[in-house]
């Protein structure tokens, strides 16, 4: 009986123990598939984060295999999860995950392929971060909530055979000398090794996976330290491939963060030579063909030779090619290999390899004295252009690059390509919207009298592109000048055509030499009209883009002879005038609508400005900024032109340094135009009132005679008389009185007739007998130019000889 019941005590414990066992491979088994879940969890959050940030279809590969597996993994998880603190625990998890895909993943795709920008905003980021941490919190609770059941079960199987050996020992106590050699045995063969298995079972539970059982047993108990030793193993070795696989996936999210957070080439590339060394290489290396840096896309011919652009490490002292460097690739460097084949090469150890040597023998040398011992070469290519290669390089971690971490690699650079070709095509897009610009601004200012002209434009530096700040400079007829400056709503290539069309239209409309107000009407009703057409014929997709067409604008004409300005703006701001005494005042007046409100009237401004004096015309971008407002720029831009400065050239330069933070990379488009004031001598100008009689046409010829020999200009003489001769008849027979002559000695002779009729004459084709009608045709043909302008009590009609001299 005492040796039966003996035998059921150990029995018991031995059951007692193989019952924890299976718990625990039970438990074990719900880990792995919790670990299993939360992989599905990460893989739809990265695929997803991939696709909202490249908008690319391949990254929703991991996505959709996640999708797809979760249901399943979900149901075996909760069936899995049969102790009481695991399954209320393992069911929120389920639902959450499927809530997470179902009402965040899943829409949050959609929105994406629907081009909704709020997918990318900082709140739907923030919310998808939210949702994956709380279930990571959920992830981590369950671990702990199971390894306190598995330590609960383990003590109470500890306690059951430390009972059972108790019952036995005083069971055997009344058969000792019987006995005794059995009871030593059982508590050699199986007592012992049964609480070294609860012992090591506990450490176990305690998540001490290094813990192992020494396998001097035999039978089941042998069996049971096997298998003891061979779970410890696994889950050792599961730990440490789910860390991994944990850090991966990490490195892979902040890779798709962290990479691209600007437009700039050169500033992408250090973000991913950045991101790549703090989980994965000691050193990273990015090269790129030249042309990338350029926005282009790089030839084969290129790709021959590469720019080091990044270079990151755990230390600044490796002896790798500095940024900047030109690289020749040797052919048979893995270099030149990797990027003409467009794979990956992995050289596990330097020291045996030498193909990579022959780029550069003596740095190789250094590198390997170095302690460079392993890299990867891997190109740079997105949506099918070759941009360059990325080098990796360890020498701190004493572990090689393995084949299997080409995969993970690749991706990395794979993430990192896309933005640095994103940023690309931005910084090619960019420079064709300023070449444009560029072209419809003018190349050189024109020569006349009137005023001495600088200028300076600068367009934005910032992501929204160029954008459509423009001036101009037209001389008038009568050595009047023309001063245009203006600034077309939005940026990009949209804003820098619409100012093109802006600019033509009033240099059309300044051609035919209407005041500021009435140019400013018609090239409102044009911005209306413009507006109107563009909306109804661009597709409904690319209104957001085109935007709305609206301009400011501000128009100024100066008069040397009379020293007058006339000005109007469209919504624009008011010039300074700088007097000759260093005193600055901004005009004062009204300012009407910008272009393409219709429906308001333009007011003109009329000046009267000293010789010496200088104009500044301006754009918006020179005066507002995020750190004050509008009334403290235009406070600073007149401290800055009160500034004594040698010419206008230095005054520009003084204004832009003045005003502007960075003048490289302004946040808006500027344009300076500044307008030194220039007065005629009256010594240049001839006027005489011409009654309205045949007669006196002959009268006019020679005071117009005259004064030619007054001012020593006798070869002007034939084509002046006969040029007065029409003029004055035009006027008397067609005009009304009072009639004006005027001469105007500048760079050219210029000679004027003016009368109180507002009918402008046409110029027309005479026909053989006709007596009449070849006046204005002849006066075409002997001048270089001529023209008629209307004024406010009738018209002037105007032509132009080049003298000899000029």
């Amino acid at each position: 009986m005492l040796l039966g019941v003996t035998f059921a005590a150990l029995l018991r414990s031995v059951d007692d123990v193989r019952s924890s066992t299976d718990a625990r491979k039970h438990i074990r088994s719900s880990l792995v598939q919790a670990g299993a879940l939360e992989k599905s969890i990460l893989d739809i959050e990265t695929g997803q984060r991939g696709f909202v940030i490249t908008r690319r279809e391949q990254f929703l590969q991991p996505w959709t295999a996640g999708r797809a597996a979760y249901p399943g993994q979900a149901r075996e998880f909760v069936r899995l999860s049969d102790a009481p603190g695991q399954q209320s625990i393992a069911v929120t998890i389920s639902r959450d995950g499927q809530s997470f895909i179902n009402d965040y993943s899943v829409p949050l795709v959609e929105s994406v392929r629907r081009g909704d920008p709020s997918a990318s905003s900082i709140a739907t980021t923030e919310e998808g971060r939210r949702r994956v941490d709380t279930l990571r919190s959920l992830f981590d609770r369950y671990n702990q909530v199971s390894r306190v059941t598995l330590s609960a079960r383990e003590d109470a199987a500890a306690a059951n055979v430390r009972r059972a050996t108790v019952g036995a020992v005083a069971g055997l106590a009344g058969s000792m000398l019987l006995i005794a050699a059995f009871a030593w045995y059982q508590s050699v063969a199986i007592v012992r090794p049964v609480r070294r298995a609860a012992a090591v079972a506990g450490r176990l539970a305690d998540g001490n996976l290094t813990t192992r059982m020494p396998e001097t047993g035999v039978g089941e108990i042998g069996d049971l330290e096997v298998a003891f030793n061979t779970m410890g193993s696994s889950l050792e070795r599961s730990l440490e491939q789910a860390e991994m696989a944990r850090a991966r996936l990490e490195l892979l999210y902040g890779a798709s963060v962290a990479v691209g957070t600007s437009l700039d080439v050169e500033r992408t590339v250090q973000e991913l030579a950045q991101v790549a060394v703090v989980g994965f290489a000691d050193y990273v290396t990015v090269d790129l063909a030249d042309p990338v840096l350029q926005g282009d896309e790089p030839s084969p011919d290129d790709l021959t030779g590469l720019l080091r652009v990044a270079v990151c490490g755990v230390h600044e002292d490796a002896p790798l090619y500095p940024p900047g460097t030109e690289i020749s690739l040797a052919p048979d460097s893995p270099h030149a290999r990797s990027l003409a084949s467009g794979r990956a090469i992995l050289e596990p150890d330097l020291h045996t390899a030498t193909e990579w040597r022959s780029q550069d023998p003596d740095r190789a040398t250094k590198l390997l004295e170095f302690g460079m011992h392993s890299s990867l070469s891997i190109p740079l290519r997105a949506r099918g252009v070759m941009m360059g290669l990325v080098g990796f390089w360890r020498s701190e971690r004493p572990e090689a690059f393995e084949a299997d971490e080409l995969s993970y690699a690749e991706e990395v650079v794979a993430k990192g390509a896309v933005a640095i070709d994103n940023a690309r095509r931005y910084t090619r897009e960019r420079a064709t919207a300023l070449a444009l610009q560029r072209s419809l601004l003018p190349q050189q200012l024109p020569g006349q009298a009137a005023l001495e002209v600088a200028s300076r434009y600068l367009p934005a530096g910032s992501r929204a592109g160029v954008g459509g700040d423009w001036f101009d400079v037209i001389p008038l007829s009568g050595t009047r000048v023309a001063l245009v400056v203006g600034d077309v709503v939005g940026h990009g290539i949209h804003a820098a055509a619409t100012m093109g069309r802006l600019r033509t239209a009033v240099r059309t409309l300044a051609d035919v030499d209407l005041p500021p107000d009435e140019l400013l009407t018609h090239l409102d009703d044009l911005v209306i009209h413009l507006t109107s057409e563009e909306q109804a014929g661009i597709a409904e997709g690319d209104k957001a883009a085109a935007g709305e067409l609206g301009a400011t604008c501000l128009y100024a004409i100066y008069d040397p002879i009379s020293r007058r300005c006339v000005l109007a703006s469209a919504g624009h701001p008011m010039p300074f005038v700088v007097a000759p005494d260093g005193s600055v005042e901004l005009v004062t007046g009204s300012t009407g609508p910008p272009l393409g409100v219709g429906g308001l009237p333009f007011e003109s401004i009329e000046l009267e400005l000293a010789a010496g004096s200088v104009l500044a015309l301006y754009t918006d971008g020179l005066i507002e900024s995020r750190d004050h407002d509008i009334d403290q720029g235009i406070e600073r831009l007149r401290q800055a032109l009160s500034l004594p400065t040698q010419s206008l050239e230095t005054t520009c330069d003084t204004v832009i340094n003045s005003l502007l933070p960075d003048p490289e990379r302004p946040a808006d488009d500027v344009a300076l135009l500044l307008a030194g004031i220039r007065a005629m001598s009256p010594e240049q100008v001839a006027t005489w009132d011409i009654p309205a009689d045949n007669a006196r046409v002959v009268e006019a010829r020679e005071l117009a005679v005259g004064q030619l020999e007054a001012w020593g200009l006798q070869e002007a003489q034939f084509v002046t008389e006969l040029v007065v001769s029409e003029l004055v008849t035009n006027a008397i027979r067609y005009g009304a009185a009072p009639i004006q002559l005027r001469l105007i000695r500048d760079r050219t002779l210029i000679c004027e007739v003016s009368d109180a009729s507002s009918t402008a004459p046409h110029m027309r084709r005479a026909r053989v007998f006709d007596e009449g009608g070849r006046g204005l045709l002849l006066v075409a043909q002997l001048t270089q130019g001529w023209g008629t302008r209307q004024t406010t009590t009738g018209k002037v009609i105007w032509c132009e000889q080049v003298l000899g001299d000029e």
